[in-house]
């Protein structure tokens, strides 16, 4: 083999990269090695998934029951909120992004961190519809691995959802009688 093609077309192939990026962004800050990285891992996780579900030997079903449908978006909800906005959750978050301000009750707003490595992770680690397609991915992958658990676990998210929803009605419903 030749080498020194080899490093030519490597280093076409990466200025051919970056020009790309370049011209993308129109002078903002993009990192898309991150979100490449990011679909990467995605994709290597779900194939895990998807591995293990094959390996087990349990049927996929038809289609999704309704019902599942329902219980995983209010569970993917809910899970993904705490994992994204949650005060208690912040140390999780922490090594990847920079405390902002707080945000509605007992949320925070974080920004990611600027650092290449760090600012993809952080992007995902503090927005919830990013993070719901992971969340999503894992709950469907434990209603076919460990059904029982897993439904248990989404019906236990789902009412602290439903919990929330309650508490804060109750908020706004003292507010608008007292007028605090």
């Amino acid at each position: 083999m030749n080498t020194a093609a080899d490093g030519r077309l490597t280093g076409r192939l990466h200025g051919l990269l970056q020009r790309t990026g370049r011209q993308y962004a129109a002078g903002h800050d993009r990192p898309l090695g991150g979100y490449l990285a990011a679909m990467a891992g995605f994709a290597a996780y779900t194939t895990a998934w998807a591995t293990a579900v094959r390996r087990r030997g349990r049927p996929l079903p038809d289609r999704p029951e309704p019902w599942d449908v329902v219980l995983t978006s209010v569970a993917t909800f809910r899970l993904s909120r705490l994992l994204t906005k949650a005060s208690v959750t912040s140390p999780l978050r922490a090594p990847f992004t920079r405390y902002v301000a707080p945000e509605g009750p007992a949320e925070l707003h974080e920004e990611a961190q600027s650092e290449d490595a760090k600012h993809t992770v952080g992007e995902l680690a503090t927005c919830p519809f990013c993070m719901s397609v992971w969340v999503a991915s894992t709950l469907t992958a434990g209603q076919l691995l460990w059904p029982r658990a897993t439904r248990t676990a989404m019906g236990a998210l789902a009412a602290l959802a439903g919990a929330d929803t309650l508490q804060l009605a109750y908020s706004a419903l003292i507010e608008k009688t007292t007028g605090e």
